[in-house]
């Protein structure tokens, strides 16, 4: 213990069999406890808004993220009423062209990999044990960016001022767009962006660095390797999409011919580093939702996962193959054939580490004693929707059949089983497993299987049509179309089912803002899991882990009874905080020895007004107001200089 901070006291390392057996006196529990009460409890009122503890940062992000995905979902709608009927006059082309933009802008950026973030922030310290994430104010600036790029972006629609082509941005029609949409685009997503960055480098120092002592790497949580992989995929799947971003805000603005052939520029340079973005993308949203269900599988199970290493490295395979696809989106371009035939085999191999993962959830189910509860549930529909989606995305992997649906609803129905399926559906199999954890109240077991029959036979019944509506060659991005294309009936099947899952999700969100006043609190561990999560009395104490444990099991809470009950005698760790310090401990990367105290930063608004001026400085350049941006940049750094020297 000599990389301890001297200062505090910590106990030996590993913990003692005297000291676990010592009786702490009540008075000296309640002490402690008080000291850390007064440390971690977030301000009250006005200015609640400015703490940064995870679980207020990581509610407030989710909740964001959720909202931005019910709007997606309203667009959706409207387009669907739109495709209904052939011929029909319900919405503009320009207005059409709008919304599938936004909609599929907002699913991608403002809900997909924000939600992922959201996720990991609010629960990733609990099952490492720990009391917080390593740099909070970081947390608490990226929600801020968060909410003022996303507000910009989709507050675009208000003012029919939206981007018109298409959430990837093809040059040249979005180079020669008028109007400020395009511009909105990239500037506001390149905004949010950067900010993703900054969270997935402290989702990464968080797993690697604030892990309880004792846990090595081969013991972690799942939940925290796959964190890891997708953290490390985001720091290099963003950067070239923000480069290209700038490059084509560059040709827009000051007629730099990047993307422009007839002076020297490529358009397909652009698809390039969308696509080596878009592919990882994919994969960056379902890794983390499988993470949820390799949650929820042992404990339904009530045994250890089965291939636990197996598992962990084909995560890491799925993380490092997605980065070879990009051309998967590409096969209709012209590359030469010995390209297509390379990312053909590729697009074909990611498929082995996703089975894995897949069939090693199966085997631990069969293995086990499952009991089917509600998230078991959601997450049973997820591997079936995400199933169909991988047998449609291994025909699209092949180049010939690529050719005849390319730009076809048949990719549209690909897409969303393949993210509906990866996504949406184990993130709710999450709020149910985890809203105990949030609320310390049960959401409803009637409601909750309501909303999933809705949604899980609507989405078939929207989507399972648009494979065949794709074969009879209706192409995508299209407003209307002739009742003699013989394409109405299917449209106005899949118009239906959507609202069918409109209702569902309506289920869904009355089961979580409905009144509960009147139901009884749960016990911490209702599951009845194993991971270190379940030992945090949250929200009832805002402290994380009551004292930080000796962790030396993959499922602690199973293999040792008594150790929640020694945490929160304050036997462990970091029991107080006598100097009124927020306090978390740091470890070494591969075998979680203590290293030292680190001080965790507090509440502050410097952290808003950071996100404000930052915002300002990617805002203004859409309006050509380049002195009012270069302000607003040097205010946020003079911001970012203050938190980091002077807070």
């Amino acid at each position: 213990m000599s990389n301890i901070d001297q200062t505090r006291p910590s106990g030996p390392y590993p913990p003692t069999e005297e000291m676990l057996a010592e009786l702490v006196p009540a008075g000296e529990q309640a002490r402690t406890a008080a000291e850390l009460r007064a440390a971690w409890t977030p301000p009250k009122g006005w200015r609640y808004f400015i703490a940064v503890n995870n679980s207020e940062v990581g509610l407030w992000y989710a909740l964001t993220a959720f909202g931005f995905m019910l709007l997606a979902g309203i667009l959706a709608l409207v387009m669907r009423l739109q495709l209904a009927v052939p011929e029909n006059g319900l919405i503009s082309a320009d207005r059409f062209n709008q919304f599938f933009t936004m909609h599929g802008s907002a699913m991608m950026f403002l809900f997909a990999v924000p939600m992922f973030e959201a996720i990991a922030i609010l629960i990733l310290p609990a099952f490492l044990g720990g009391r917080d994430m390593p740099f909070p104010r970081l947390s608490a600036f990226g929600f801020w960016c968060f909410v003022v790029g996303g507000v910009f972006v989709m507050g675009s629609l208000l003012f029919d001022a939206a981007p018109t082509s298409g959430w990837f941005m093809y040059p040249p029609l979005a180079t020669q767009d008028e109007g400020p949409g395009s511009d909105i685009w990239l500037l506001g997503l390149s905004f949010i962006e950067i900010a993703s960055i900054a969270a997935a480098v402290e989702l990464i120092v968080g797993v690697l660095k604030c892990r309880p002592p004792g846990m090595r790497v081969d013991i972690m949580p799942l939940y925290a390797w796959y964190v890891l992989v997708v953290g490390g995929m985001i720091l290099f799947a963003f950067p070239p999409l923000i480069a290209g971003d700038f490059l084509f805000e560059l040709e827009r603005s000051f007629d730099w011919p990047f993307f422009d052939p007839a002076r020297g520029g490529d358009p397909m340079l652009w698809q390039h580093l969308f696509w080596i973005f878009g592919h990882p993308e994919v994969y960056i949203v379902f890794l983390p939702s499988i993470a949820i269900a390799a949650m929820v599988v042992p404990t339904v199970a009530r045994r250890p996962i089965v291939g636990y290493s197996w598992i962990v490295l084909s995560a890491v395979g799925t993380g490092f193959l997605s980065f070879g696809l990009w051309v998967h989106h590409m096969f209709t371009t012209g590359l030469p054939n010995i390209s297509l035939g390379f990312f053909s085999a590729a697009s074909e191999a990611v498929v082995i580490p996703t089975g894995i993962q897949l069939f090693a959830f199966a085997a631990t189910l069969i293995a086990g004693r499952v009991k089917m509860s509600l998230p078991m549930l959601w997450i049973a529909g997820a591997l079936v929707i995400f199933t169909a989606g991988g047998l449609t995305g291994v025909m699209l992997a092949i180049a010939p059949f690529n050719w005849q649906v390319h730009d076809t609803y048949f990719i549209v129905a690909h897409l969303h089983y393949t993210l509906f399926g990866g996504m949406v559906f184990p993130v709710i199999a999450g709020v149910y497993y985890f809203y105990p954890f949030i609320r310390k109240k049960m959401l409803s077991e009637r409601l909750g299987r309501w909303a999933f029959w809705l949604i899980f036979r609507g989405f078939n019944v929207t989507f399972l049509p648009m494979h065949l509506t794709g074969l009879l060659r209706m192409p995508r991005r299209v407003f209307t179309y002739s009742a003699g294309m013989g394409w109405g009936w299917l449209n106005m099947i899949s118009t239906l089912g959507a609202f069918v899952i409109a209702a569902g999700f309506a289920v869904f969100v009355w089961d979580l803002l409905r009144p509960k006043g009147d139901q009884k609190e749960v016990p911490r561990n209702p599951w009845g899991a194993g991971t270190l999560k379940w030992s945090h009395y949250v929200p009832a104490e805002y402290w994380g882990a009551r004292s930080i444990p000796h962790i030396t099991f993959r499922y602690p809470l199973w293999d040792d009874p008594k150790l929640v009950e020694r945490m929160d005698a304050g036997r462990y760790y970091l029991p107080d905080s006598p100097h009124g310090h927020r306090e978390t401990l740091v470890t070494s990367v591969i075998d979680a020895g203590p290293e030292l105290v680190q001080r965790v930063t507090g509440p502050t608004w410097i952290t808003l007004w950071a996100a404000a001026f930052t915002g300002g400085a990617f805002i203004f350049p859409t309006f050509h107001m380049y002195p009012l941006a270069i302000v607003s940049a040097v205010f946020a750094g003079v911001c970012i200089v203050h938190w980091l020297v002077l807070c």
